[in-house]
């Protein structure tokens, strides 16, 4: 454990961004699977916002969502065809 005042301040908001994160990122995925799964409109939309609001949050990296979002995409045209 750190003998410093202030590092030790630093790993607790590591520990609090860490939590934050990790429900974020949870969430990402049980978003991304029901849009696979339901394949309705407003679940593909509201796990697209999703992805775009954790890559401006700095969650995960923007190339990871666009990635991601593209996956997701192409995942559902051609489960239409």
């Amino acid at each position: 454990m750190a003998n410093i005042k202030s590092q030790i301040k630093r790993i607790g908001q590591n520990e609090r961004r860490r939590e934050r994160n990790k429900a974020v990122r949870s969430e990402l995925k049980t978003r991304v699977k029901n849009a696979v799964t339901t394949q309705d409109d407003a679940s593909v939309r509201l796990a697209l916002k999703r992805l775009d609001k954790a890559a401006s949050q700095g969650v995960i990296h923007k190339n990871q969502a666009a990635r991601r979002k593209s996956r997701l995409m192409a995942q559902l045209s051609h489960a239409k065809d």
